[in-house]
């Protein structure tokens, strides 16, 4: 699939992407929407699943959301390809999206970067990605060698900006050392109102070196918009891709602080996902939600338009720090 073989469909009359102002990337680089969509699809990827993983993508489309994060491990390329052909059919969102791929830990030997970009290019149907970061670091792989490839292919145009992903301070900052043109402009990472171990030991440093943190499972699987205070279990797709939170023994303190974070989103007239999103905007991170269910992605989008106040940010900040009853 190929750019000059796409079809002239009548462009998307979504409106524009989240209703907040982009947030630029530096020379060159397209500017990174505050809010996205991450089509991952929980890693199952049966026909079932990825024919809900388009319906998720057409209502994303439908919201007006412009930012889209994949990878290549997503589906063995399958969420790659979904998003392709959406944006094949759709001049306008392959203009104006902004699409955020990753390489694969398996894949960041220099002999092998470049041909995983030119597969995902091919997947998704484009001659450029918008951004590409490292999936997670590979202890086998220098840093130094990958970073090396990431940075030629920034400045052969093929990718406008690049980042990592799940970096920890010290990977991190090997990483920003080791650049010599291009610099590092995301580090994505898992963060939200309950889980800040991954985000708040790089807060400061990305500050300082003008990294965006992209924050990856934004409403914590669900309990900060709700899900799960009735009693009902975390299905075993999702345990599994978040043991550390579901499985631990603070599970039942998390699931009694998100009611009291229910309950202030009530006083405050907004969604209880407002809390966690905006929160997150106010430091400084831009959130990327998953959905299974295209009600999923209107209801989020809600939330995001609905901007609580200052004081309420607050106070949900001590109600999950647990330093309030």
């Amino acid at each position: 699939m190929t750019a000059s073989k796409r079809p002239r469909p009548k462009p998307s009359a979504a409106p524009s992407s989240a209703d907040e102002p982009p947030i630029p990337m530096g020379p060159g680089a397209k500017a990174h929407p505050p809010v996205g969509l991450g089509l991952w699809a929980l890693g199952r990827w049966t026909r079932t699943d990825e024919e809900r993983t388009r319906q998720v993508l057409e209502a994303g489309v439908a919201e007006g959301i412009r930012w889209y994060d994949t990878a290549e491990v997503y589906g063995n390329g399958r969420s790659e390809r979904l998003l392709g052909e959406r944006l094949e059919r759709d001049p306008v969102l392959a203009h104006e999206g902004f699409i955020t791929t990753k390489v694969s830990w398996e894949h960041l030997r220099p002999n092998q970067i470049g041909a995983a970009l030119t597969q995902s290019l091919e997947r998704l149907g484009r001659s450029r990605v918008d951004l590409y970061l490292i999936h997670a670091p590979d202890p086998k792989t220098p840093l130094r060698d990958s970073l090396g490839i990431l940075e030629e292919l920034w400045k052969s145009g093929r990718v406008g900006a690049i980042g990592v992903s799940n970096f920890a301070l010290d990977e991190l900052t090997q990483a920003v050392d080791l650049l010599s043109e291009a610099k590092i402009a995301v580090n994505q990472v898992r963060f939200n109102l309950f889980d800040r171990s991954d985000a708040e030991p790089i807060q400061a440093f990305c500050r300082d070196h003008g990294i965006l943190i992209e924050a990856y499972t934004p409403l914590a699987r669900g309990l900060l918009n709700g899900r799960y205070l009735d009693g009902r279990k975390a299905p075993p797709e999702v345990r599994r891709f978040a043991q550390r939170f579901f499985d631990g023994d603070r599970w039942p303190d998390y699931v009694a602080r998100a009611r009291r974070l229910k309950d202030l989103a009530e006083r405050a007239g907004v969604p209880m996902a407002s809390l966690a999103l905006h929160w997150l905007r106010a430091q400084g991170a831009a959130p990327v939600f998953g959905a299974s269910r295209p009600e999923q992605v209107a209801e989020n989008m809600a939330a995001w338009r609905s901007r609580p106040a200052d004081s309420v940010l607050a106070e949900a900040d001590a109600i999950a720090r647990g330093e309030r009853a």
